[in-house]
């Protein structure tokens, strides 16, 4: 699959949350790193996502905010 986004990290699937509409799913990367993806249901059930797969967490965002 081509992609237009250059950010693509590589991981592994080290949970799936399913909720009735939302998905949370961490990617353990490079260690110490944990990407935490919120995506639909729908699109983790049906890329079949399951602990320990190998997926790319694929970054496009024009902004990351973060405040404390």
């Amino acid at each position: 699959m081509e992609i237009s986004a250059r950010n693509g990290i590589k991981g592994t699937v080290e949970s799936v949350k399913l909720g009735a509409v939302m998905a949370s799913i961490k990617i353990k990367v490079e260690d110490p790193a944990l990407i935490t993806a919120a995506i639909t249901r729908e699109s983790a059930e049906e890329l079949e996502l399951a602990i320990g797969d190998e997926v790319k967490a694929i970054i496009k965002s024009t902004e990351v905010m973060v405040a404390k």
